[in-house]
């Protein structure tokens, strides 16, 4: 069974409004600002609102996330209190942050409740969850597959199967989980499948579970000049020190640092450290907690240097990322230009970095032939420490010990620090609640200010413990 071409968007109407989409959602996205589409919106919606299956490739920041839950929200009746639509995403980051999309895009509709189930969490508040009822799921295949078997989640009612990074969650093996959840849907769904690349797996994917889906493949290219690359040649031992030379040559306020094995992770992460940087590690050993607390403070302006594997940065999606470092260059090209494609996001432009020995130069040959143009090379010998001053994040981040559990929002934390505290809004930055604990972005000059301000004082009219998180990843 071979998918069937899409139409080119090229000459389509890019506005939502040119879409089959009620009033009511059309004026949230209106107040949302989502003024056109892009490019994969435009070329997946109006087949997806049909009701056809789909294959489209597209990479992390594309607006296909927009594409899919526009889809399934349109298929949703709200009065019907089952779960209509499942997601499927590789990582815990991912399906957060799609459950708050779908959220988002859900608020012109009637009460739409979106649930959110991966691994590392609690079973027994997510099957108290489900008993309650939802219209979404959004979950990681493994625990998906367990509330299954636990007979905690009925498929019976679902309309809409997505398989989001579906590529991703092939590498992390979950072919065999993604199966026993399709065969669990009922025959008579809808199957969107959305991914970076096309790897033999996916093919096999779409002939067991899709119905003569339409493939939409926007090939990635970035923007002429909004990510600039730049190749440096050096010897194996020099590898790890040119890491620490970009970075106080270029002074980007945060950088994700790609390594092609987890060792080399451990090694980078105490160089830079031993030089003074605020780095962070990502790797695949680290429990949940541990990884989400990482992953809040890159996210947050809080560490300057995150150094991470493929595997361990999958389904990561930062706004502001003004560099990325191929410590080794991969041997994938496709893997290469998904990297870079982190940075140079939107209206925003980023450096792409990578170091080169002699024996992998056939990799860049290989770059230089998918992309279609000549590479530039520079020296080490370049590279200046253009400050004296270290390269410190602009942001620390305080942990406040109490989350949703006890009703705490980012207003009530954002209210303690500009009120009775008396910092300026400017001085605080992102603020993420979770379960049980909530993380807050301050200014770095204020951060022991701010720890003793908070601590003396109250959250939502209680005293709350603070803790400053470490530059040391602690």
């Amino acid at each position: 069974m071979n998918p069937t071409p899409a139409a080119s968007a090229d000459s389509a109407d890019l506005s939502f409004a040119s879409l089959p989409l009620a009033p009511s959602t059309l004026a949230n996205l209106e107040q949302l600002g989502y003024r056109q589409m892009t490019p994969i919106q435009a070329a997946s919606l109006p087949p997806a609102l049909a009701g056809k299956d789909l294959i489209a490739q597209a990479k992390t920041g594309s607006g296909k996330t927009a594409a899919f839950s526009l889809s399934l929200l349109a298929r949703l009746n709200p009065r019907r209190f089952a779960v209509q639509a499942l997601v499927l995403c590789p990582t815990r980051e991912l399906a957060d942050q799609v459950s708050q999309e779908i959220r988002r895009l859900a608020r012109g509709a009637d009460n739409i409740k979106v649930l959110t189930l991966c691994g590392g969490s609690q079973m027994r508040p997510q099957i108290s969850s489900l008993e309650h009822g939802a219209h979404v799921v959004v979950g990681t295949p493994g625990r998906i597959m367990d509330h299954l078997q636990r007979e905690s989640l009925d498929l019976s009612a679902l309309d809409t199967l997505v398989l989001d990074e579906a590529d991703r969650m092939l590498d992390m093996g979950f072919y065999d989980d993604i199966a026993f959840v399709a065969k669990a849907c009922p025959k008579e769904r809808q199957t969107l499948l959305f991914s970076a690349t096309y790897p033999e797996g996916i093919a096999s994917l779409s002939r067991a579970f899709l119905r003569d889906p339409q493939q939409i493949t926007l090939t990635e290219q970035h923007e002429a000049g909004k990510i600039r690359q730049r190749f440096y040649e050096v010897v194996p031992e020099q590898r790890l020190a040119a890491v620490g030379q970009l970075l106080r040559h270029y002074r980007p306020v945060s950088t994700l640092a790609f390594c092609n094995t987890r060792q080399q992770c451990r090694d980078l992460l105490q160089v830079l450290r031993a030089e003074g940087f605020v780095a962070l590690a990502l790797h695949g050993e680290m429990e949940q907690r541990e990884r989400d607390q990482v992953l809040i403070q890159f996210a947050n302006r809080s560490c300057s240097v995150l150094v991470a594997t493929d595997v361990a940065a999958r389904g990561l999606d930062i706004d502001q990322l003004e560099a990325v470092i191929n410590v080794d260059v991969t041997p994938d090209t496709e893997v290469h230009v998904h990297r870079i494609g982190r940075t140079g996001r939107v209206d925003q432009e980023g450096w792409a970095f990578s170091l080169v020995s002699g024996n992998q130069m056939a990799r860049v040959r290989n770059i230089v032939t998918t992309l279609g143009q000549e590479v530039e090379w520079h020296a080490l010998g370049e590279l200046q420490d253009s400050s004296t001053a270290r390269l410190l994040p602009p942001m620390v981040t305080l942990l406040i010990l109490g989350g949703r559990k006890e009703k705490i929002r980012p207003g009530d934390v954002l209210g303690a620090l500009t009120g009775e505290a008396g910092f300026a809004k400017e001085q605080i930055g992102k603020i993420k609640v979770t379960e049980t604990a909530t993380y807050v972005a301050v200014a770095r000059n204020i951060g022991q200010d701010a720890l003793r301000k908070l601590s003396a004082g109250t959250v939502k009219g209680r005293k709350v413990k603070v803790h400053l998180l470490s530059d040391r990843g602690g």
